[in-house]
């Protein structure tokens, strides 16, 4: 990858302001909501630790030890999340055997999941910064929903831009925080040095074990102490793995635990300070600088969401879980960089409807862990098959360090799950609708691609349907197929109506390998089928958006079999109607939701970026 030439001092940087964006924010909410009235919690000495105790804990195993030293550790060629993983494991899995189809739910489960997390996460961050002004500015309250409202509204509209003029804008406002947290709460812990008792499991240990009630409703909350380790993993191909390890244990983690445990320590010497303990770390006079420069942070959280909904997305659409939709390169130099119109659209109704809905950053907290959660278990059991597959590991070695976290997992999610009903249906909706549409798509481009296979003919016959009855004109006609045998319907409609075939006729595919990036040396499979007519593959990366005539364009006239002049190409498309058959392949209402869907897409021209002035498209109906 790019990055591993890059010096690893501006990828640590480009990493704290980006990858950590989301889980350093949580200190806004996550104590607050751990020793929140609504579990019963009596803000005292003992009860205090226990919670601080829980939350160390829970940032040392889930982020430091499973995400960062495990997680990252299975990556698809530096590329990282549950996609990602996917397809790796399917590289060695075989296709009909129960572990791939398990692999494959799990992985789809995790991105649609990611969804969910995505459109809470700016909801979520934006507002538990706003809301610190009913302590720095009490007469403003009453605008704390309109100026978060605002913000989003802002904050997706400049998207169009790009991620990298974000960035630059408020990429160091990332390390200006971290700093400001983490002197916050050392001022804090020197006050009041015995809360570093806190870091003594048992104290986490006995609250779960004297108080079970009230401990199952607060790990609910702790668990938002780790919210955004998922992007440690998800980014890890932006930045590398080095940088995202060094950031972490040198800066991001010691200023989070410095903060936590400064919050603590003012509860000890303040117990009404639960209201707001991280506000209300600062002085009163910068009460209000540390809002703005909270809300610029969780800006910051909310762009790395929805970068990553955006590259999760193309992903899906390359891997054949979405049909396509446009996607525009925001930036020359770096791949990732890239805007969905119709993804950010989404994303900005979805989290202005639940602000508007849920009102309170508290109220939204119990619809966010689900999400995360549910994240967590799933990358446990997908990391304990690629340590049995991928790495060779025995049973018992994995057992054990599986066991733990996903023990761990287990825990925190059981204890999201009782707030399905008070929000946690949020995610969990949001999760079983995309998984319709992401299995939904893949079956029928399924049942499409072999009902155009039965509806094609035999290469061999070319040369007999192109006989004394079909003139011939010089040139090239390159003919976009999705089957990789066959005649396409787009050229035997030509032969059929036109009566026509030119001197050089190219059959072209392009597909999507399961790695993040295809080489050079790889793009290309030719073959000489009949004289005149030849077959073409071109192969690319499930990260990589495909641009067919440049493509071609840069391969030489030896590899690919014949001369590329852009002037002297015909391109022929079939534009296939969908329709229901009479015996249908899936239910009725799955075939009604993929011919929607397949309306929705965008053409093909544009997504292969396909020259308007040549193209001749030829429409056909196929029924599946």
């Amino acid at each position: 990858m790019s990055h591993q030439n890059k010096p690893l001092l501006p990828l640590i940087i480009g990493a704290i302001g980006v990858v950590f964006g989301d889980i350093g924010t949580s200190p806004l909410y996550a104590f607050k909501e751990s020793l929140s009235p609504e579990h019963g919690v009596v803000v005292d000495h003992i009860h205090i630790l226990g919670v601080l105790s829980l939350i160390f804990w829970t940032i040392l195993v889930v982020v430091s030890v499973k995400y960062v030293i495990y997680v990252m550790s299975t990556d698809n060629r530096g590329e990282g999340g549950s996609l990602a993983l996917l397809a790796r494991l399917h590289n060695v899995l075989d296709q009909d055997g129960r572990a791939f189809s398990a692999v494959t739910g799990l992985g789809i489960l995790a991105a649609a999941l990611f969804y969910g997390d995505s459109i809470i996460t700016p909801a979520v961050s934006v507002l538990s910064a706003v809301e610190g002004l009913h302590i720095a500015a009490p007469a403003l309250s009453e605008f704390v929903i309109p100026i978060t409202v605002s913000i989003l509204l802002c904050l997706f509209l400049i998207q169009r831009f790009g991620t990298a003029m974000v960035g630059k804008i408020f990429g160091p406002v990332c390390l200006i925080w971290f700093l400001v947290i983490g002197f916050l709460g050392l001022r804090s812990i020197i006050g009041t040095p015995s809360i570093l008792a806190a870091l003594s499991p048992h104290y986490g240990w006995f609250f779960i074990f004297t108080e079970p009630g009230i401990s199952v409703s607060v790990l609910g909350a702790v668990v938002l102490s780790v919210t955004g380790a998922e992007a440690l993993y998800a980014d890890m191909g932006h930045f590398g793995r080095k940088a995202i390890r060094t950031g972490w244990y040198t800066l991001v983690m010691p200023c989070l635990l410095l903060n936590y445990f400064g919050q603590g320590a003012l509860l000890l010497r303040s117990p009404e300070a639960a209201e707001n303990p991280f506000f209300l770390l600062a002085p009163q006079s910068m009460i209000l600088p540390l809002v703005i420069l909270a809300t610029l942070a969780t800006i910051i959280a909310s762009q790395a969401v929805i970068s990553g909904a955006f590259s999760l997305t193309r992903q899906a659409i390359q891997l054949g879980y979405l049909p396509r939709m446009t996607i525009i390169h925001t930036s020359g130099q770096e791949m990732g960089q890239i805007y969905m119109p119709t993804v950010n659209t989404c994303l900005m109704i979805s989290c202005i409807a639940l602000v508007l809905s849920f009102k309170t950053s508290s109220n939204l907290a119990a619809a966010y862990g689900v999400a995360v959660t549910g994240n967590m278990v799933i990358t446990a059991l997908m990391m304990a098959l690629a340590m049995k597959i991928l790495w060779g590991w025995s049973r018992n070695k994995i057992f054990v360090i599986c066991g733990i976290f996903l023990g761990t997992d287990l825990m925190f999610f059981l204890s999201c799950a009782i707030k399905i009903p008070d929000g946690g249906w949020v995610p969990v909706t949001v999760a079983a609708i995309i998984v319709v549409i992401l299995m939904t798509w893949k079956a029928g481009r399924a049942l499409l691609l072999q009902q155009l296979q039965n509806v094609s003919r035999p290469e061999s016959e070319f040369s007999e349907l192109t006989g004394n009855n079909v003139a011939k004109v010089p040139g090239t006609a390159v003919f976009l197929t999705s089957i990789r045998s066959g005649l396409p319907l787009a050229l035997l409609h030509n032969l059929r109506h036109n009566k026509v075939v030119h001197e050089r006729v190219i059959l072209l595919s392009a597909v999507t390998a399961e790695t993040p990036l295809v080489s050079d040396d790889n793009r290309l499979e030719s073959k000489e089928i009949a004289p005149g007519l030849q077959r073409i593959i071109l192969h690319y990366g499930f990260m990589e958006t495909p641009n067919i005539p440049r493509t071609l364009a840069h391969i030489s006239s030896e590899k690919l079999g014949f001369f590329y002049e852009p002037q002297g190409i015909s391109w022929f498309l079939s534009r296939e109607t969908v329709i229901e058959s009479k015996n249908p392949g899936m239910a009725p209402w799955r075939i009604a939701l993929f011919i929607a869907m397949a309306r929705s897409a965008t053409d093909t021209m544009r997504y292969f970026r396909l020259p308007p002035n040549r193209l001749i498209e030829l429409g056909t109906q196929v029924e599946i």
